[in-house]
């Protein structure tokens, strides 16, 4: 059974609403990575290294990642030589198999969140400002409301009043509860007063904003860990999840905040906005590979269900959409004897 009917099969078991999310949010980096691989397939009859450095530069174009395309490319050029592959065609679901194992990356931590029934469940939301941060605490709170847990919302990103008054805003929209005080105000104090309301409320899930502090700002990581050592002391095992929130139209930016996060903030996952917006959506394939921290949440929208569960084999599929219903309708067409 060829890679991409085994594919096919496994996504007709998995919701349409979330595969066509898929689709549609990663148009733009299917016209720019897929569709060129297509047409460079098209033209060379016979796979050389010409062809291996035009398919080079269209991964590291559409941000793969250079250390994950040196790998890539060396793991091709040896499946070619290993099967004797003469014809550039037959590379193509070779690619796509090698992106998915790259994207599952099976050493890496489950991609989904530890959210435990019958505790208190602490998520601590960090990243630069303008990542779309408050905007993915409002839809994963919706998320949450619609699987009937209580949550409550902590707006510990004192340094902009502006992040405060947003948060409120996605507070009312989504029937939420917001825990603040006034803007300056130490940002552990925020989330002491909010781990005691969680507790006494029977709260479910508390996310936690916290200031769009930049990778250069020492300071502002000592303020993070502080905010940590509350959560630690007042709920052992707290935070429960520490979610890096990632701009994807950032591109290589975007994998630079993640080294620097990952290494200082106790990064467990990260969530990828924007993901609808841009071509490069490579970049969640040199995440995923370089850093060995888990994409768990990708945005493909602005609607509020548009923050969806990262799925790697949804993700390779979407891209290569096309070439399986190239090839779905390939198997129906009737054969002349």
């Amino acid at each position: 059974m060829s890679f991409f009917k085994r594919l096919r099969e496994k996504i007709v078991q998995k919701s349409e609403e979330v595969t066509q999310k898929f689709t549609d949010g990663l148009s733009k980096t299917r016209d720019l990575l897929v569709e060129r691989v297509e047409d460079l397939v098209r033209r060379y009859k016979k796979i050389d290294d010409d062809f291996f450095d035009e398919l080079e530069e269209i991964l590291i174009t559409s941000d793969v990642g250079v250390n994950t395309v040196m790998e890539l490319i060396d793991e091709l050029r040896s499946e070619v030589r290993k099967h004797k592959i003469e014809n550039a065609m037959d590379l193509q679901p070779i690619l796509s198999e090698k992106l998915v194992a790259l994207l599952k990356n099976d050493e890496a931590a489950d991609t989904a969140l530890q959210v435990e029934d019958g505790r208190l469940n602490v998520i601590l939301f960090v990243g630069v400002n303008g990542v779309g941060k408050t905007t993915t605490i409002g839809k994963m709170a919706h998320m949450f409301k619609q699987q009937n847990k209580k949550v409550l919302l902590a707006a510990g990103d004192t340094f902009r009043a502006a992040a405060i008054d947003q948060l409120e805003v996605w507070g009312e929209r989504v029937g939420v509860e917001v825990i603040k005080q006034q803007q300056g105000s130490d940002p552990a104090a925020v989330i002491f007063d909010a781990i005691q309301a969680a507790k006494s409320r029977g709260v479910d899930v508390l996310l936690c904003d916290t200031a769009g502090r930049l990778q250069n700002k020492v300071n502002l990581m000592e303020e993070l860990a502080k905010v940590r050592r509350v959560l630690a002391r007042e709920l052992p095992g707290a935070p429960h999840e520490v979610l890096l929130v990632l701009d994807a139209t950032t591109g290589q930016n975007a994998l630079s905040q993640a080294r620097t996060f990952g290494e200082s903030a106790g990064v467990t996952g990260i969530v990828l906005t924007k993901l609808d917006g841009t071509a490069k959506g490579g970049i969640v394939i040199a995440i995923r590979n370089e850093l060995n921290i888990p994409v768990k949440y990708v945005g493909l929208g602005e609607k509020m269900d548009d923050l969806q569960p990262f799925d790697p084999e949804q993700f390779v599929h979407a891209l290569f959409a096309g070439l399986i219903q190239q090839e779905a309708a390939e198997e129906e067409e009737p054969h002349t004897p």
